[in-house]
C-alpha cells in the first residue's frame, strides 16, 4: 500500500504534491481542535450558567435600584432646572423693563417730553407687567423710595428686612451702585406675603439692574415655588416608571417586584397594592417576612404556581432602596438557567461545525494558494531555462522575492550573463583573428593597390593639366582621378577598421571638443543645407578619452546626419551628465530615418544604404566607442528622423 501511495505521489506535479501532503496536516487538527473546544465549552456552560444567571439577577436588581434613584433625583434636578430657567426669565424681564425706562429717558433727552412725563410713562408701562402668578416689576432709588410698585408706590423701604432679619433692600442698593454697566444682579430671600394668604415662607427671587441716569434700581421678582408645582407631572412620571419596571422580563417567567418593609407590594405584575408579609412558600417558610427583615441578600425557595404539576425552585436577589424604604427584588426559576445552558450547548455545537467547515475550506484555499505561490515562480523559471537552452541568452528571470527562489533566480541570471559574456569573448576573439587576417590582407592589398593607384593618379593629373576644360576628354580624365581617390579611401578605411589603434587617453572637455567639431563640420560642403544646433550640459565633467578618435566618431555621425537630410533640416548635438556615472552624447536629426529592416545590420562592416558608401563608417565608430568602454545606440523612425546616442563612462574602469 505504501509503495503504491508513494508511486502515486511521485507522479504528481509539485503543486499537487503540496496539496496532498499539506492539506491533511491542516484539516485533521482543525476537526480535532473543534471537537475538543466544543466539549469543553459545553461543560463550562453548565458550570458557569448558574453563576452567570445569578450575576444577571444581581445586575438587574442594581439596575432597578438605579432606575428608582434616577426617578428620585429627577425632580431634584427638575427643580434646579426650573430655578435656572426662572433666573433667565427674570433677567429677560428686568432687561426689558430697563430698556423701557431707557427709551423714555431717550425721548426726554431729545426734548419730546419733560422728566416727569418720561418717568410717568415708564411707571405706567412697568406696572402693567406681571411675572408668573404673583410676581411683578418695581423700581426704587438709592434712598429706598419706591418709584414703581403695584401697591406701595412712594413708600420708603430702605429699612425693610426679610423673614430672617436681613436688610435685603440695603444690600440691593449697595450692590446696584457698585455694579458694572449692563450687569444684572440677583437676590434670593425668604418671604411670606400675608396679602396673598401665604401661611408659610416661600423663596423669592429678584433680578435687578441699576439705571444711573435716573438713580433707579429696576427689579423683577417672583416666587420660585410657582414654577414647579406640578403634581400631575410627577404622578405621571412615577406611573411610567412602574410600567417600565413591570415590563422588564427575567428569563421566560421571571419578573421584578418591589415592596415596602411592611410587606406591601408597591410594584408587582399581579399583586400590586396587596400585603404579602405572611405569605409562605411550598415548604411553609415565611420568605417575604425574611426579606423584609434582612432587606438585602439572596433567598431560594420552592414555589408552585397554579397549573404547575409540582413545586419549582425559585431564586431571588433583593436590595434595599432607602429613600422610599423599599425592597427591590428580581426572581427567576432555576430550571430556566439550565434551559439557557442547553440552548448555548446547541449553539456551540452548530457554531463549531460551521466554523470547522469554514476553516477547512479556508485551509484548502490557503494550501492551494501557497502551492501556487511556491510553484508559479518555479514554472516561470523553467520557461526561462527552456528559452535560454534555445540560445536566447538575453532572457532573465524576474527577481521578485528575497528567499531561496530569489537567490536561485539571481544566480541563474548571473550564470547566463557570464555565458553571454564568454560567448561575446569568443566572438571577439574570432573577430580579432579575422581582423588580424584582414589586417595582413589589407596591408598586402594596400601595398599592391596603392602603387598602381599612385601611377594612375599621377598620369591622370598630368593629362588633366595638359587638357583644356573644354576638351571632351577632360571629363573622362577627371572621373578617372576621382574614382582612383575613392579606391584609395576604401583601402584606407579598410586599414583603419582592421587596425584601429588603442586609444591614447587624456582628460578631455567633451563640450569644448564638440564645439570645435560642430563648427568644423557645419562648414563642410555636405552640411550647407543643414542647420546645426548645440545643447551642451555645463555640468559635464572632464573624462579620459582619445580626442582624435572621438573627433572621428563625431564627424562620422554629423556627416551621416547631413546625408540623411538632402532637402535640408536641423541637427541637434547635445551632451548630458547621466545618473549612472556615464555621460551622453546625442546627435538628433529630422531626416528621412532608417528602415526597420536595416536597424539590425547598421553597424555591420561593408553594409551601407548609400550609393557610394563603403559601409565602414559606423563599424569604425562603434569599434572606437567600445574601446572606450562605452555604448552606441540608434533610434529612428521613417520620416521623423534619427537619434544616435553615444554613452561613455566617467571613470575609465567602469562600463556603460
Amino acid at each position: 500500500m505504501q509503495k503504491y501511495l508513494f508511486a502515486f505521489i511521485n507522479k504528481l506535479k509539485l503543486r499537487w504534491k503540496m496539496v496532498v501532503l499539506v492539506l491533511p496536516l491542516a484539516i485533521i487538527p482543525i476537526f480535532l481542535v473543534g471537537g475538543v473546544i466544543g466539549y469543553i465549552s459545553t461543560k463550562q456552560a453548565y458550570l458557569g450558567i448558574t453563576q452567570t444567571s445569578k450575576d444577571d439577577l444581581q445586575h438587574m436588581a442594581g439596575f432597578t435600584v438605579d432606575l428608582l434613584n434616577s426617578h428620585y433625583q429627577q425632580f431634584q434636578v427638575y427643580k434646579q432646572d426650573k430655578e435656572k430657567t426662572f433666573h433667565e426669565e427674570l433677567r429677560t424681564v428686568s432687561e426689558l423693563a430697563f430698556n423701557v425706562v431707557k427709551s423714555q429717558q431717550s425721548l426726554q433727552q431729545k426734548g419730546r417730553m419733560d422728566m416727569a412725563a418720561a418717568q410717568r410713562e415708564a411707571r405706567n408701562a412697568l406696572a402693567k407687567v406681571n411675572v408668573g402668578k404673583t410676581g411683578y416689576i418695581y423700581a426704587m432709588n438709592s434712598r429706598g423710595e419706591l418709584k414703581v410698585h403695584v401697591a406701595q408706590e412712594g413708600v420708603n423701604v430702605f429699612d425693610s428686612r426679610d423673614e430672617t432679619g436681613r436688610y435685603f433692600i440695603r444690600e440691593m442698593i449697595e450692590k446696584a451702585r457698585r455694579s458694572k454697566p449692563g450687569e444684572v444682579l440677583y437676590i434670593v430671600y425668604p418671604w411670606r406675603n400675608a396679602a396673598l394668604g401665604d401661611k408659610s415662607l416661600r423663596k423669592k427671587v429678584v433680578a435687578y439692574r441699576y439705571f444711573k441716569e435716573w438713580d433707579w434700581i429696576i427689579a423683577a421678582g417672583g416666587y420660585l415655588e410657582e414654577t414647579y408645582e406640578d403634581v400631575a407631572f410627577e404622578r405621571r412620571s412615577f406611573q411610567e416608571l412602574k410600567e417600565k419596571i413591570k415590563g422588564k422580563k427575567v428569563g421566560k417567567t421571571g419578573y421584578i417586584f418591589a415592596m415596602d418593609t411592611s410587606g406591601n407590594f408597591m410594584i408587582h405584575p399581579t399583586g400590586e397594592g396587596k400585603n404579602f408579609l405572611n405569605a409562605v412558600d411550598f415548604s411553609g417558610q415565611h420568605f417575604i417576612k425574611e426579606m423584609c427583615e434582612r432587606k438585602t441578600g439572596w433567598i431560594r425557595y420552592p414555589w408552585k404556581n397554579k397549573g404547575d404539576s409540582g413545586p419549582r425552585m425559585k431564586i431571588v436577589r433583593y436590595e434595599y432602596f432607602q429613600p422610599w424604604n423599599w425592597i427591590v427584588a428580581v426572581g427567576s426559576y432555576e430550571e430556566e438557567f439550565y434551559q439557557e445552558a442547553n440552548v448555548i450547548k446547541g449553539r456551540i455545537m452548530e457554531s463549531m461545525v460551521v466554523l470547522t467547515i469554514l476553516v477547512s475550506v479556508m485551509a484548502v484555499f490557503l494550501v492551494l494558494l501557497a502551492s501556487r505561490v511556491m510553484t508559479e515562480p518555479i514554472s516561470r523559471m523553467i520557461e526561462v531555462i527552456r528559452r535560454v537552452k534555445q540560445g536566447r541568452l538575453d532572457e532573465t528571470m524576474k527577481v521578485e522575492t528575497q528567499d531561496e527562489l530569489g537567490e536561485l533566480a539571481t544566480a541563474f541570471n548571473r550564470m547566463t550573463k557570464i555565458i553571454k559574456h564568454n560567448k561575446e569573448l569568443e566572438a571577439n576573439l574570432a573577430q580579432q583573428g579575422k581582423m588580424a587576417s584582414l589586417g595582413v590582407l589589407s596591408s598586402g592589398v594596400a601595398h599592391e593597390i596603392n602603387n598602381p593607384l599612385g601611377v594612375i593618379l599621377g598620369y591622370a593629373a598630368y593629362i588633366e593639366k595638359k587638357l583644356s576644360p573644354d576638351d571632351p576628354n577632360y571629363r573622362f580624365i577627371h572621373e578617372i582621378k576621382r574614382e582612383s581617390k575613392r579606391c584609395k579611401k576604401i583601402v584606407q578605411d579598410l586599414l583603419s577598421y582592421a587596425r584601429t589603434p588603442q586609444p591614447v587617453l587624456e582628460p578631455t572637455d567633451l563640450n569644448a571638443l564638440l564645439e570645435q567639431i560642430v563648427d568644423f563640420a557645419a562648414n563642410h560642403t555636405d552640411m550647407h543645407h543643414v542647420s546645426v544646433e548645440k545643447s551642451f550640459d555645463p555640468s559635464l565633467p572632464e573624462i579620459m578619452v582619445d580626442g582624435d578618435q572621438l573627433r572621428q566618431v563625431a564627424i562620422n555621425l554629423i556627416l551621416n546626419a547631413g546625408a540623411a537630410m538632402q532637402k535640408g533640416g536641423k541637427l541637434v548635438v547635445s551632451t548630458q551628465n547621466g545618473e549612472d556615472n556615464c555621460v551622453s552624447l546625442k546627435f538628433s536629426d529630422n531626416g528621412a530615418g532608417i528602415a526597420a529592416e536595416h536597424m539590425e545590420r547598421i553597424f555591420e562592416p561593408f553594409f551601407t544604404t548609400k550609393v557610394k558608401g563603403t559601409g565602414l563608417g559606423l563599424a569604425i565608430t562603434r569599434q572606437i566607442v567600445e574601446q572606450h568602454h562605452g555604448k552606441i545606440g540608434i533610434e529612428s523612425e521613417i520620416g521623423a528622423g534619427t537619434t544616435v546616442e553615444v554613452r561613455l563612462p566617467i571613470n575609465r574602469d567602469d562600463y556603460c
